[in-house]
């Protein structure tokens, strides 16, 4: 099968440091190929595949310091899918909603997978538009927002199986992974490891909309003895921090669409005591591989009883249902499904 991946353009595929969806993507793309399909990858130039790439700008936007205006690489980048589409199969979108007023107005075999968030009020009439063309969520609760929308499947990201090395042993601090932002609460993860008497260490990056909330509200709890800023870290980095951690801290309060993190710590064999926010309760088996919490109070009492857990429960989980190589799978048969029914539909 020839498939198009068309990437966001903030970081390389993979990443060099913190990165989520094209992270994913870069997963999706090599185990595809590994299954003998041939897939063109749309994304920075920078990036590292075995699929053909195509470079739509030369670094990854995020940190590029000359780059003024991200939006319009992407507008460009879905001009030369649109040019391109003839040559696949089908086209496989992760760049949100962008896409959507172009593309659409073309007969197109593409897919959508949805990985932020879908809860902001300007979102429902602008998805009716196009709500008959295909999605896929990450998670089901990702999709409640939007329930009425062409959902094809749920489908979890997954991780390379040998990407991450089982750590039997229990660690001496707690783990937060990811970014610093209100939603994120790192705040509760620094007051959580207070109260229970654990040292914390955070890896995370700080982005340019959350440089005061770092500023003002975390900066000043750095300070406290029982807390460790790392600072940002790639994924070299990640296996070690994670692997030795007592436990991943996280936190939020938000609804999250899935959050890689938590299948990244399951991987190292480390319990993961999580918010009871979006996607949660659907990734952490509660007193299996981690705890489901709603408070400060019980993600104490949670933190207790992980050293009653084992960690080959945390790995298996992971194992059973997390895997680049199952995602991959679920992906394929959605893509023969959605061609053999020649669903693709031209906008009004």
């Amino acid at each position: 099968m020839r498939i198009a991946q068309v990437s966001p353009l903030y970081e390389s595929v993979p990443p060099k440091l913190y990165g989520g969806t094209e992270r994913v993507v870069s997963y999706l793309t090599e185990e595809l190929i590994k299954m003998g399909n041939e897939v063109v990858l749309f994304a920075s130039g920078d990036s590292n595949t075995k699929a053909k790439l195509i470079p739509i700008c030369p670094h990854a936007l995020r940190l590029d310091k000359n780059c003024k205006d991200s939006l319009i690489w992407h507008l460009y980048m879905i001009e030369e899918v649109i040019k391109k589409a003839n040559f696949f199969d089908i086209i496989h979108f992760h760049i949100e909603y962008l896409h959507l007023p172009l593309v659409s107005r073309y007969k197109i075999a593409f897919l959508t997978t949805l990985h932020g968030r879908l809860d902001l009020p300007e979102y429902v009439p602008f998805f009716k538009k196009f709500k008959d063309f295909p999605f896929i969520s990450v998670s089901n609760a990702q999709r409640k927002p939007l329930s009425w929308l062409n959902w094809q499947a749920t489908v979890y990201h997954g991780l390379p199986e040998n990407l991450y090395k089982f750590y039997p042993s229990q660690g001496k601090y707690l783990a937060f992974l990811g970014r610093i932002s209100p939603e994120k609460r790192p705040d509760r993860a620094i007051e959580i490891a207070k109260r229970f008497g654990i040292e914390l260490k955070i890896a995370a990056k700080v982005d340019k909309a959350d440089e005061v909330y770092f500023k003002e509200i975390i900066k000043p709890m750095l300070k406290n003895s029982w807390v460790e800023y790392i600072g940002e870290i790639g994924e070299k980095e990640k296996n070690e921090f994670l692997g030795n951690a007592y436990a991943l801290i996280f936190p939020i309060d938000w609804p999250e669409p899935f959050g890689l993190v938590m299948i990244e710590a399951l991987a190292c064999g480390t319990p993961v005591v999580a918010w009871n926010c979006g996607s949660v309760p659907e990734i952490i088996e509660d007193g299996k591989n981690g705890f489901v919490i709603r408070s400060i109070k019980e993600a104490i009492e949670a933190l207790d009883k992980v050293k009653n857990l084992d960690r080959k429960n945390c790995r298996k989980s992971f194992e059973d249902r997390f895997t680049a190589k199952r995602m991959a799978q679920e992906y394929l048969k959605i893509y023969q499904n959605l061609i053999q029914k020649e669903f693709f539909i031209k906008a009004v």
